[in-house]
This record gives C-alpha cells, structure tokens and sequence, in this order.
C-alpha cells in the first residue's frame, strides 16, 4: 500500500498582518519625536491608521515621513517602500535606529505618499471615497527631492507583504 501527502499553503494578507507593520511604523516615529520633538502623538496614531489602511488595502507603494529644508527631504527623513513578498521571504526587523543629533533647524516636518497601480485602477469617486475614509486628505503634489542619499536599513514584514525602510542620510 502507498500514500501520498501533499500541502497546499495559502496565506490571505489581514488587517493584523498590516497593523503589525504599521505599528512598527509608529515606533520609528515615536522615536522621532523623541531626538527631535516632531511628529506629535495624535499625528502619529493618524499616520499609524493610514498606513495600515492602505497596506491592507494594496494601494501604499511609498511613503516618507521626516523634515524638509529648502523642499528637499534631509536627515532624519525616512523612506518606506511596499512590496509584495510572492515565495520569497524576508527579515522582519525591530523598529529603531532613528539616528540622533541631525541638523533640523530650519526645516519643517511632512509626510508624502505614493500609491500603488491597485489604486490608480479604482475609479475616481472609489480613490475619494477611500481617501475620505482616512485620517488625512492627501492632494496631488510634486514630490520632494533628496539632500543626501537613502540608506536601506531595515525591513519589516507579515503575510507575504513587506515595508523596507530607508534613511536619508547626509553627506556632511
């Protein structure tokens, strides 16, 4: 007699799986605020929803938190850039690592997002409806340029989805 055994895996992305991301998210913001006084709790919980919302969702392809000179990104800026993992795994880093002590008189703190092609699909009343269903209402804008360089430092990752993290670092 013989038997035969196969396994079928499936794994479906949840909110729990987008929340753990997010909240690791939230950490590096909360260690900005620590270094450098920005952003506040309340901006944090919000940008800790949205982004869970919008990994949940498919439609974050990138989005930078951090302090603008002069319309460019600097240091302590950092990058986050969505990806699907398909059979591929990756590391799921701890949150931290927020270097102190970085220049940011005379900047100011922002966020800018980019979407997905998952978004861009939806109609236009489906992509106002969703931004309407989140804490901030973004528009259109250019996006900012870099004063320095990005620095990949961490990965973060749950359900076949990953946040890979990138600092913008100084040349000085």
């Amino acid at each position: 007699m013989s038997f035969t055994t196969s396994f079928t895996e499936s794994s479906t992305f949840t909110i729990t799986h987008a929340r753990h991301m997010a909240a690791k998210v939230a950490t590096d913001l909360k260690r900005m605020q620590r270094f450098y006084g920005y952003p506040s709790d309340s901006n944090i919980a919000s940008y800790e929803t949205e982004a869970t919302d919008l990994i949940k969702a498919g439609y974050l392809k990138t989005v930078t938190y951090g302090f603008q000179r002069d319309g460019k990104w600097i240091e302590p800026s950092l990058v986050y850039t969505a990806r699907e993992l398909a059979s591929s795994s990756s590391n799921d880093d701890d949150p931290g690592r927020v270097r102190p002590g970085a220049d940011v008189s005379g900047a100011k703190f922002n966020s800018y997002l980019t979407y997905t092609a998952a978004w861009y699909a939806l109609s236009d009343a489906q992509r106002d409806a969703f931004k309407k269903s989140l804490p901030f209402y973004r528009k259109s804008a250019d996006e900012p340029g870099i004063d320095g360089y990005l620095d990949g430092d961490k990965t973060y990752s749950s359900g076949g989805r990953a946040l890979d993290r990138s600092s913008v670092r100084s040349f000085r």
